[in-house]
């Protein structure tokens, strides 16, 4: 483990304070737990809906994988390039911080946030394997991002936010927003991907009953913990409201087959959440053991396919 530093020390240290300068040349600073505070560092790791176990870390990476070329799409519009200070929250195991770490290359910086200690802990053992000295790690709750990335030594000091399936999960969105505005600098750029529309837009193709059931319940486990899987819909006005130029609005709708990769995405994650939904009461097992041999009975059907939910992207300029 590398010597903890503070974002404080890193701000005081010379050549960090704009993209493009210089990170000192001393060992990798890391933030992991090193930025906590009494307000926000849990007693115990914060369940994360989907968990953290290596089940969904597996499926992390395999999401990632399938996702990333609308990750580096989006990342090219914004402008991610070497030098740059860039936010990775709610990076989770860190598969798109240790990506974007080798863009913006040893004069840049990446900090994940997550509120899991675990993941944080895989993204530290995999950023040492791949020799990146330019990653911190920072406990912490994306709403609460004064308490984690404190003032004012965070203010104005990242060049870019990115944020993935982040927002549909917080009972807190409009803090998330103003979070991030504090710690972007004036121009600097908060990049989203996130869903809209979810539970009214994913299903097989033919229609099956249960499956429809489980989306149901799927939908209704995020809001009933505050999560909301529409919150791409209200998005932009929010960020609007709080000092944003919506710069781009898009969306990404893919199907998937059944035997090709993006098949695997949807496959693991409801043969992973299904069976969580039921021990928490959201689903009878009746209905879970029905949705998931649909699914695999549509894997023999040469006509079946799955509509996947549209992910919406924007990218939005500090005003």
């Amino acid at each position: 483990m590398t010597p903890m530093r503070s974002v404080r020390a890193l701000e005081a240290s010379p050549g960090i304070a704009r993209a493009r300068r210089r990170v000192p040349e001393n060992p990798i600073s890391d933030l992991f737990f090193g930025m906590t505070t009494a307000a926000s560092s849990p007693t115990r790791e914060q369940p994360y809906v989907l968990g953290t176990g290596n089940d969904e870390s597996f499926r992390l990476g395999l999401q990632h994988r399938l996702w990333s070329n609308a990750a580096f799409d989006l990342w090219l519009r914004a402008g991610v390039q070497p030098g740059m200070r860039v936010l990775d929250l709610g990076c989770g195991p860190g598969h798109a911080s240790l990506d974007m770490a080798q863009i913006v290359g040893a004069e840049g910086r990446v900090v994940g946030v997550d509120e899991s200690a675990a993941f944080l802990k895989q993204l530290g053992q995999e950023s040492e394997a791949r020799k990146l000295h330019n990653i911190d790690r920072v406990l912490g709750d994306a709403q609460k991002l004064d308490h984690c990335l404190p003032s004012p030594a965070t203010d104005d000091y990242f060049d870019i936010a990115y944020t993935r399936w982040v927002f549909c999960f917080v009972a807190s969105p409009s803090e998330v927003v103003k979070g991030l505005r504090r710690v972007l600098r004036p121009g600097g750029k908060l990049l989203i991907q996130d869903y809209f529309n979810y539970e009214h837009s994913i299903t097989l193709a033919p229609r099956r009953e249960a499956f429809s059931r489980a989306i149901a319940a799927v939908g209704q486990s995020w809001r009933a913990r505050g999560g909301n899987p529409d919150i791409m819909g209200e998005l932009p006005r929010m960020l609007r409201r709080n000092g944003f130029t919506i710069e781009h609005l898009d969306v990404r709708q893919r199907i998937a087959r059944p035997g090709t990769s993006m098949w695997q995405w949807p496959w693991t994650f409801f043969n992973s959440f299904l069976p969580k939904l039921v021990e928490s009461g959201f689903l009878a097992k009746s209905d879970c053991d029905a949705a998931l041999k649909e699914m695999a009975d549509a894997i023999t059907d040469d006509g079946a396919y799955m509509l996947l939910p549209p992910v919406f992207e924007i990218i939005a300029v500090k005003e």
